[in-house]
């Protein structure tokens, strides 16, 4: 890519400097940061590509979330009004620079829970209620059994360890309960997604998964996320959450719907990764660090019930 015809793209006008290669990767793409008298912007390419329909609801709620005061970085739109724009070969889009920390589920909780809280109370930009199968939907005793089977026999290294933890998985997943009340949602607010910043605040990233979900579900995965084992931070941060007038409340297993799907179906595709190496793990040492994010902290019902009794004593 060239630094001066990406940021004339974006209208951004004077000597433009773009950093040598990626300064950021994930699962979903790349990021290079770029320079410019008007500010400095993060580039992102991501590996899968999409059309401008295919993210308007992810960048509205975004953009929505900005003009609200969600710390979060700004979008900047082409001089079309596009979000991606095409340089190099390469198709992009812009994002204000924010100095971000590394993950850290450890966050203090109360920040935590306000921003939730404030996330959940943006408007809901569609009317679809209809929530995509990986956040709510099992992958089912047939297919671990299989994926297992596929592990030990190409010897992956955390192959005996998923074989240990198959019965739990497979106990989770009949907790997964429907959909209540739906909204336009983050969907992916791991640690990864929700960082500390370098001037001492938090900031919301990767808003590419949004979509409909039930806010209640979202709050269980970010529970489970930030609190971990830890009651009084799971106290703190649901507290903070409700005081700052988030519309959800823990009460009960099926809560953990979105924790349970998603992690679920996140362990399966990096397995298979680690089977298959992609642009998403181009080599088996990601795949397996990939998944062993899941499988060295796991979601067991024991840890579950834990999260739901510090928070709801009197569950149903």
């Amino acid at each position: 890519m060239d630094a001066t015809t990406l940021a004339r793209h974006f209208g951004l006008g004077g000597t433009a400097r773009l950093s040598d290669g990626p300064v950021a990767r994930g699962k979903q793409g790349a990021v290079w940061r770029l320079d410019t008298p008007d500010g400095s912007w993060a580039v992102k390419a991501t590996f899968e590509p999409a059309t401008e329909d295919e993210v308007w609801l992810s960048t509205a709620l975004q953009e929505a979330a900005y003009d609200a005061g969600v710390p979060t970085p700004g979008v900047q739109r082409t001089t079309a009004g596009d979000v991606f724009a095409d340089v190099g070969g390469t198709r992009v889009r812009l994002y204000t620079w924010v100095d971000l920390h590394d993950p850290d589920p450890l966050l203090d909780p109360t920040r935590v829970g306000e921003v939730v809280a404030a996330l959940h109370q943006l408007p809901t930009l569609d009317d679809d209620t209809v929530v995509d199968e990986w956040f709510r939907a099992p992958i089912g005793a047939e297919r671990w059994d299989e994926l297992v089977g596929e592990l030990l026999a190409e010897g992956a290294p955390f192959a005996h360890q998923l074989a240990d933890l198959r019965d739990e998985l497979v106990a989770l997943e009949t907790w997964l309960a429907p959909p209540g009340a739906v909204r336009t949602c983050h969907r992916d607010l791991w640690a990864d997604n929700l960082r500390g910043t370098a001037d001492g605040g938090l900031c919301v990233i990767d808003w590419e998964n949004s979509g409909p979900a039930d806010p209640v579900h979202e709050l269980g995965l970010v529970l489970f996320e930030f609190g971990r084992s830890d009651a009084g931070r799971v106290r703190a941060l649901h507290d903070a959450y409700v005081a700052a007038g988030g519309p959800a409340t823990i009460r009960r297993r099926g809560d953990f719907t979105m924790l349970i799907a998603e992690l679920g179906h996140i362990t399966e595709i990096a397995a298979r990764d680690w089977l298959r190496p992609n642009p998403r793990c181009p080599e088996r040492a990601d795949a397996e660090a990939w998944i062993a994010e899941g499988l060295d902290d796991p979601h067991t019902r024991e840890v579950l019930d834990a999260l739901l009794g510090a928070v709801a004593p009197n569950r149903v």
